[in-house]
Parts: structure tokens; C-alpha cells; sequence
């Protein structure tokens, strides 16, 4: 995957052909990138499972089916870039169809393994609270950003099954190919199902960056160090995470663009962000909060039997000192 991101990379740079209104080489590239990014997180959450055990070898297979499926994607990806065809949602000859049902084929197949690889970290004792929640927040969310590519699967207002040579868009609202924001290619004019699938997917990433964060802010925050409040914001963080992620597919389906919120996107970010911030604080401010003050320690008994020492002349008031140099004498 490394060397196809090199190999789109430069297809970007030298070959200036446009397919639906974007440089030829750039969906490969986002491909390929993307992949290269999903898979070394996949590597290291399964990393987290236990060795040796049954778990380990069946999270390992899931990995490799994973590994493969993505290879085919790019394989056909790659194939109709040089063809000069679209990959995605291409009903026009039968050979295309065919390519577009294998890569179908394949995404649920990664899906599945995904899936597997997730009831497994469910499963899995960790023992970085933090961690833990951040890699099975982590793979939910990214397997539910992936499910939002099922949905770019149906047709479009326009599109008839068996007559038309495109089935399906990333585009609610607008025609693909459009006007689009720079690099990402989501649309500017209407509503664009790629940006909760893409927001979703990278939450495996960006969850477990949350972690690394914490970790290294904690040697210069103090409030930070403890693993209890590390759990917290990285549980708060992931239903914030997740609350952003209804509200982006919301946003698309209403064929609203990512940057023209009506008053009803802007209304539940800012719920959103009053949320988390509340929350934040309140978990901070416990953490911060000075534990009850320890009660002083009563004093010692004396044994039985023995002779306190406020018994001895040095302890007794004036009168019973001089009366016991009296009798003395």
C-alpha cells in the first residue's frame, strides 16, 4: 500500500487527466493512504491481544483477510485509473459492473473481518483503562463510518437499475463531479456521505492519538497522571466523538453542505461542544478536588499493669511534690 500511495502520488503529479470533476490519480492516492493508515492500526490493536492464545491467531487471520480485501480494492482502483473509468458505481459495460460487484464483495468481506476483530477487543482484558476504551471506541465508530459507504450504494433521484450507467453516489442532493473543496474533493453544494464515512473510519486513529496525548501532557500537567482521569476524558471524548459523527451523517443526508450548517447542525454541535466541555470540567475538578483531611491519631494507651508516667514526681503539681519531700524527711 506504501508503494501504490508513491506510485498515485506521482500520477498526480504527471498525469493530467480529470475523471468526475478530480484529478484522475487522487481517489487511488486517498485510497491507498487511507488503507495504509487503517492497517497499522488494525496491527497494533491486535498487538493488544494476548499472545499465544486463541484469540491472537483468529485476530491474526481476520488482519490478513483484511490486509487482502484492501489489495483487491486497489488492484481494481489502480486498473480503471489507467483504463480511464470510474471505479465506483459503474453500471455502463458488464465488465465494469462485474469490477464494481467484486469491490463490493470485498468491503463487506473487510467489514466482516473487522467486525470479528472488534468482538475480540471487546473481549480482551487490557489493562490501560484509557487505552482500552479508546480501542474499542476506536473500532466501532470506524466500523460504522465504514457502514456509511453501504449508502452510497443506492441510487440516485434519476438512476434506474439496468439503464443507467452510473449507480449510486457520494454526492445527497447534487450531481457528483460538482464544485468541491480542495484535496478531499467533498462537495461544496450539496450534502457529501463521504465526510461522516471518512470521519468515522479515522476515529481507530485518532482515539488512541487521544491516549498518547493525555500520556505525554500528564508529565506536565499534574492532573493528568492518573489513569482514572485519562479513562474519563478518553470516555468523554469518544461519545463527543461519536455525537459529531451522527450529526456529519445527519448533515449529509439532508443534503446540506459541510460548510453551510442550517440553525439545526449548528444548534446540536453546540450542545455538542457545551457537553464536553461541562464534562471536562467536571471530570477535571474531581480529580483536582484534595481528598478528606486524615484524622489525628489518638494516643497510646498504656499497658496494663504499668505505671503511667504522669504518676511520677516530675509530672505532680507543687503541693504534691513538696508533700513527698516532707515525708521523706
Amino acid at each position: 500500500m506504501v508503494v501504490t500511495s508513491v506510485v498515485c502520488a506521482a500520477g498526480l503529479v504527471l498525469d493530467d487527466r480529470v475523471l468526475v470533476g478530480s484529478p484522475i490519480w487522487l481517489k487511488p492516492f486517498k485510497f491507498s493512504v487511507s488503507f495504509v493508515a487503517y492497517c497499522l492500526s488494525l496491527a497494533w490493536l491486535l498487538a493488544q491481544l494476548p499472545p499465544g492464545g486463541g484469540a491472537a491467531r483468529v485476530g491474526g487471520w481476520a488482519g490478513a483477510v483484511v490486509a487482502a480485501s484492501g489489495l483487491v480494492e486497489m488492484v481494481i482502483i489502480v486498473g480503471q485509473v489507467v483504463r480511464g473509468r470510474r471505479s465506483h458505481f459503474n453500471e455502463a459495460t458488464p465488465f465494469d459492473s462485474a469490477l464494481f460487484t467484486v469491490m463490493g464483495a470485498t468491503i463487506v468481506v473487510l467489514w466482516a473481518a473487522t467486525l470479528l476483530i472488534a468482538v475480540l477487543l471487546l473481549r480482551a482484558r487490557v489493562a490501560d483503562r484509557a487505552a482500552a476504551r479508546a480501542m474499542r471506541a476506536g473500532i466501532v465508530l470506524a466500523l460504522a463510518g465504514s457502514a456509511v459507504g453501504f449508502l452510497m450504494t443506492r441510487p440516485a433521484p434519476g438512476q434506474l437499475r439496468g439503464e443507467s450507467d452510473v449507480i449510486g453516489a457520494h454526492s445527497v442532493g447534487v450531481p457528483d463531479g460538482g464544485p468541491s473543496m480542495p484535496l478531499t474533493g467533498w462537495s461544496v453544494t450539496g450534502g457529501d456521505l463521504r465526510i461522516p464515512h471518512f470521519f468515522g473510519m479515522h476515529a481507530l486513529q485518532l482515539l488512541p492519538l487521544l491516549v498518547i496525548a493525555l500520556v505525554l501532557l500528564g508529565r506536565r500537567v499534574p492532573r493528568l497522571r492518573g489513569e482514572r482521569v485519562r479513562a474519563r476524558l478518553v470516555g468523554l471524548a469518544s461519545l463527543t466523538y461519536a455525537a459529531v459523527f451522527i450529526v456529519l451523517g445527519q448533515q449529509a443526508l439532508r443534503g446540506q453542505p459541510l460548510l453551510r450548517p442550517d440553525v439545526t447542525t449548528l444548534a446540536g454541535t453546540g450542545l455538542i461542544l457545551a457537553a464536553t466541555g461541562a464534562g471536562a470540567w467536571v471530570i477535571l475538578r474531581a480529580e483536582s478536588r484534595p481528598g478528606p483531611p486524615s484524622r489525628p491519631r489518638s494516643p497510646s494507651r498504656p499497658e496494663s499493669g504499668s505505671r503511667p508516667e504522669s504518676d511520677s514526681g516530675a509530672h505532680r503539681g507543687p503541693r504534691a511534690a513538696n508533700a513527698t519531700i516532707t515525708t521523706r524527711s
